[in-house]
This record gives structure tokens, sequence and C-alpha cells, in this order.
């Protein structure tokens, strides 16, 4: 059976990437990324909103009390222009998590091992899973975090920092002299 909840985007942007070290979301540690999807890549888009539809059919499913009215729903898929980062400006994002730490691979589905290669600014391919939710009157579809494949570096959306080698230089052992 086909599993239309889930969905692996084309080429997007990784933000507030935390895919190595969880992060504490509502006293939950986990792993996190906002999606930064480009208004052009209509196939992404239809792929996002046909996963959001398959997740509202289960909600109908799985919740007695679950509409379809997506104006009455809370959804992932939001507009950037929402957001102050001149990155989200013009484009979509979607906030997608998971407790379970996403498998990270290059181009050749090598796995990814040094945590400097994926950062806010990235670019890349993901897989996410949709999921109805009903909690205290909050309705919608969520967006679970499954795994990454990055495609190319990006200029990095968060602050840099220099290196180590590039900030000291090496002491001669008679320093404290």
């Amino acid at each position: 059976m086909i599993d239309k909840t889930k969905v692996v985007t084309d080429v997007v942007r990784l933000s507030y990437a935390y895919v190595w070290e969880p992060k504490s979301i509502n006293g939950v540690e986990k792993y996190s990324a906002s999606i930064i999807i480009d208004p052009d890549d209509k196939d992404t888009l239809e792929k996002i909103n046909n996963g959001i539809d398959a997740a509202i059919e289960e909600g109908t499913k799985k919740f007695d009390d679950y509409v379809t009215d997506k104006s009455l729903l809370k959804l992932p898929l939001r507009n950037g222009d929402e957001m102050m980062e001149d990155a989200y400006r013009g484009k979509y994002f979607i906030n997608a998590n998971s407790i379970i730490q996403p498998q990270v691979v290059d181009r050749n589905l090598k796995f990814i091992l040094d945590h400097d290669e994926v950062y806010s600014g990235v670019f890349a391919r993901v897989s996410l899973r949709f999921y109805p939710f009903n909690k205290g009157g909050n309705m919608g579809v969520g967006c679970g975090f499954l795994n990454i494949q990055k495609v190319a570096d990006g200029d990095r959306l968060a602050g840099t920092r220099s290196t180590a080698q590039e900030d000291f230089t090496v002491l001669e052992d008679d320093f404290l002299d």
C-alpha cells in the first residue's frame, strides 16, 4: 500500500537545522528543521499539498470530530513572508520535527558524519510524513521529519563562527616563562 502522507521533496533549503543534536520543543527533545520551498517548485508544492490532503483524510477516520475544512485546521505549509528573515521572503516553508534522528546522506547515498556538512542554509532533498492531530481543541496537520539528502552547499543562514585555527597561533613550550 502506498503511503500518501509521505513526501520526498525536490531541492529545498534547510533553516533552523537541528539534525545532529535535538532541541527542546515544548519540553520534548526533537530533531527539526524549517524547510524553505521556492514557489516555482510546483512539483514539491503539489506533493506537499497531496500529503496534507491525505493526512486530513486520515484525520477523519481517526478522530470523530475532525473537520475537513482547511480554513479551520492548522496546516504546516506557510507563507515565508510571515517570517522576518530574508531567506524566507517570497518562499513557502514547513517546520518539520521528529524524536528520531533523521538519516543524513550525500548525493551518492553515503552517510554524512561530519556535522559541519549539514547546516542552516544547505540545499537538500528531504523526506517528510504528514499526520493529523486533534489535541486540546486544536486540529490540524503536523509534519514529521524523516531523512535528508544533501545536494549542495549554500550560504549559512545562521551566524558564522571562526575556526580555532583562525583564532589562535601555535604556542611554544616555554609560553609560561
